[in-house]
């Protein structure tokens, strides 16, 4: 266990709850895959990290790679579009660029006969 250390006025900050990671990379995307599902399938446009923030979702085992292949995965199978670039929210990127997404026409449709 990681050790804390205390402010100078003697105080502990609170921990910050660190994001589960997932043990393999098939476990891992049979959790977040029907949360990017559903959002492409509102039509909203969004950022991976948005997507897996909102749902407190899990780690993959290779984060610098599995991320990726993700949103490639579901652009290939038409349920998201790219729909541009946004500054990232997500705390360790210092609000680098991003590509957003937007759920197809298809992915949409499929929800509503779901």
């Amino acid at each position: 266990m990681p050790t804390i250390q205390p402010a100078l006025d003697g105080t502990v900050p609170e921990q910050t709850k660190a994001r589960r990671r997932a043990e393999d990379y098939e476990t891992w995307l049979a959790q977040v895959w029907p949360k990017y599902i559903a959002a492409a399938a509102t039509g909203r446009t969004f950022t991976c990290f948005e997507v897996a923030d909102e749902h407190k979702l899990p780690e993959p085992p290779d984060s610098a790679h599995h991320w990726g292949r993700l949103m490639t995965l579901l652009r290939d199978e038409g349920f998201i579009r790219t729909a541009g670039w946004a500054c990232s929210s997500r705390p360790t990127v210092n609000h680098s660029g991003v590509r957003t997404w937007r759920g197809t026409a298809a992915a949409r449709r499929q929800q509503a006969a779901a």
